[in-house]
């Protein structure tokens, strides 16, 4: 199960990240707009020693969440992402 987290959006231009700490250390979720409609997500970066822990997973979800409540879509570039997309299928319904 993924711990509760504070997970803020930094984005500059079209290039964007979903930020999270997590005992000390700092995961992240690298995107870029495609348009309004589509958000490719590019890397999940998890330091190793919270790895396992369901930080990344969590990343994931609140960018399924965000677009269900945004309408747009989301490309799974990143083998993590896809690899969660398989997991939740009900998550299927927010990618492209």
């Amino acid at each position: 199960m993924a711990p509760q987290l504070d997970i803020r959006i930094e984005e500059d231009g079209a290039r964007g990240r979903y930020v999270t700490k997590f005992e000390g250390q700092t995961a992240v979720l690298d995107f870029v707009r495609d348009g309004e409609t589509r958000r490719v997500a590019l890397h999940v970066g998890v330091p190793r020693p919270i790895e396992g822990r369901g930080v990344g997973q969590a990343l994931v979800r609140r960018m399924v969440e965000d677009a269900r409540a945004e309408g747009f879509r989301i490309v799974p570039r990143c083998p993590f992402v896809a690899v969660q997309r398989r997991r939740h299928r009900d998550w299927e319904d927010a990618f492209a």
